[in-house]
């Protein structure tokens, strides 16, 4: 184990230059050498400002005729949420001082291009002020497939529905050696890159996730960052990037793996990730999310002292991860959010999706839609 950080390896990081080799070298770190040095870059890039937004989770479906062996969400006699069904949905987020919603379900087999234009317009036509970030790389790519278009006119449609940014889902690990064994028919690393990439050319930005602690390794999980870095050197069009530790209860893979005598991922190994992120990413994302459904609020909160800056939303509602046996909650209200950025002694500021920091008074949530002050964004 490294008892210092070589000097060198340091340099690096600071000048957004890790290698895969470093951030391997960096597993050899002591841990708490590890954290330090991420939070001390994190600080660098966003100082002691926290942030979260207020929005709210919307799947519109749990059928899907994908088979990947991490879902506990899918059901084949599951719902398929009605228009009427999802704007209730929106309007119980508006109502709530929400400034997104966020959109995603299950492949339908015959889900074409008109059924995502047709919730956007929905949505845009009865509440033109909220954020609508929705639907994921497959999803996109399921719509081009099944209507028999590009990828790229698929997102020019979208954006003129209404879309506003989308989720950088999908991508589990971005490596196809990996992705062959864990979500057989899903998209392949390049045709992710392709969509996401699409997606930012077309004015459309994204965040970008990374589901680990299944079957792949450290490597694997370097491997996918550097894909994820170099998709935003070129396109500048990343807003966060989002690790997600993975649920092993519920689906066929964890249940091999509780067989195995492996069950979730370790926190020292989530705060690993978290630090490594902030260190490979520097220079080139600059927003860590940390995310309480999956961590725990409690370990959230440490993580941001392990490079994250970020603790996602409020969500309102949430299914997938419960699912998959989360159980710390699938709603939070922007106070406990602020409670507990103060008791890491961070400074808490709701944003919007794309990180533009909002003069809001608080004491205005559940009244509606808030006043946007003058914005500045870091992202």
């Amino acid at each position: 184990m490294m008892s210092k950080i070589d000097e060198e390896l340091v340099e690096r990081a600071y000048n957004g230059k890790t290698s895969s080799e470093d951030a391997l070298l960096l597993l050899d770190a002591e841990p708490f050498e590890l954290f330090r040095f991420a939070d001390n870059l994190r600080y660098e890039a966003v100082g002691d400002i926290t942030t979260y937004v207020v929005n709210r989770n919307i799947n519109f479906t749990n059928r899907c005729i994908g088979r990947c062996g991490f879902c506990a969400f899918k059901q084949d006699e599951g719902y398929i949420l009605k228009t009427e069904e999802i704007l209730a949905k929106v309007e119980e987020a508006y109502k709530a001082g929400a400034t997104e919603v966020c959109i995603q379900g299950g492949l339908l087999p015959k889900a074409g291009l008109d059924l995502y234009t047709g919730i956007l317009e929905a949505v845009k036509e009865e509440y033109p002020s909220i954020h609508i970030h929705a639907f994921s790389p497959m999803e996109v790519y399921h719509a081009a497939r099944t209507s028999d278009l590009s990828v790229k006119h698929v997102l020019r449609e979208l954006k003129k529905s209404g879309l506003g940014t989308m989720p950088g889902t999908a991508a589990e690990i971005l490596c196809d050696h990996v992705r062959k064994e864990l979500c057989p028919g899903k998209l392949l690393t390049a045709e992710w890159v392709d969509v996401v990439t699409s997606a930012h050319k077309t004015g459309i930005r994204t965040t970008a996730t990374m589901m680990y602690g299944h079957i792949e390794s450290w490597q694997d999980r370097i491997e996918h960052m550097m894909v994820v870095r170099d998709v935003q050197k070129e396109t500048k069009g990343i807003t966060e990037f989002v690790p997600l530790p993975f649920m092993p209860y519920n689906n066929p893979i964890g249940k091999k793996m509780i067989e195995q005598g492996r069950y979730a991922t370790t926190g020292i190994d989530d705060l690993k990730v978290y630090a490594l992120s902030r260190i490979i990413f520097n220079k080139h994302i600059n927003n860590i999310q940390a995310s309480w459904v999956k961590l725990g609020k409690k370990l959230a909160q440490v993580a941001l002292y392990c490079g994250a800056n970020d603790l996602g939303g409020t969500l309102m509602e949430e299914s997938i991860s419960t699912a998959a046996g989360a159980n710390n909650g699938s709603s939070i209200s922007p106070q406990e959010l602020e409670w507990m950025i103060k008791g890491a002694s961070r400074i808490p500021k709701q944003r919007t999706t794309l990180y533009e920091i909002d003069n809001i008074k608080k004491e205005s949530f559940g009244n509606g839609p808030r006043e946007a002050g003058d914005a500045v964004i870091y992202s």
